[in-house]
């Protein structure tokens, strides 16, 4: 009940609000003219009318469904094989590599110089 009362009144205000615009309209050719013809009254009459329904169509509209929460799905099913375990290889034990000798470096010894040459 109060939702139709509350769209009647709506389409009221609206309807009014259309009417007193349509003589403003019609009123910029005055001077050629004595008055409002039949059919802009017509038409402001059914616009408001028009409108009003809209109005009153939309107020009392069902409200939108309310939406479905579901229950979030179950994780998807692997069907590949698990990848294998890492396992350390087994411990070795090893004889330390023997004991290398390193010579030291021969001596270095300069060519002798162009003046050092023996005379041939």
């Amino acid at each position: 009940m109060k939702k139709s009362i509350r769209a009647l009144a709506l389409a009221t205000v609206t309807g009014m609000a259309l009417m007193a615009a349509a003589p403003a309209a019609e009123a910029q050719g005055w001077h050629r003219h004595r008055g409002p013809g039949p059919g802009a009254v017509v038409a402001g009459i059914v616009g408001g009318l028009a409108v009003g329904a809209l109005v009153a169509g939309a107020a009392q509209s069902a409200p939108p469904p309310q939406p479905y929460y579901y229950a979030p799905p179950p994780p998807p099913v692997a069907y590949y094989e698990a990848p294998p375990v890492y396992q350390a290889p087994p411990v070795a034990y090893y004889a330390p590599p023997p004991p290398v000798y390193y010579a030291p470096s021969p001596r270095y010894v300069p060519a002798p110089r162009y003046y050092e040459r023996p005379y041939w």
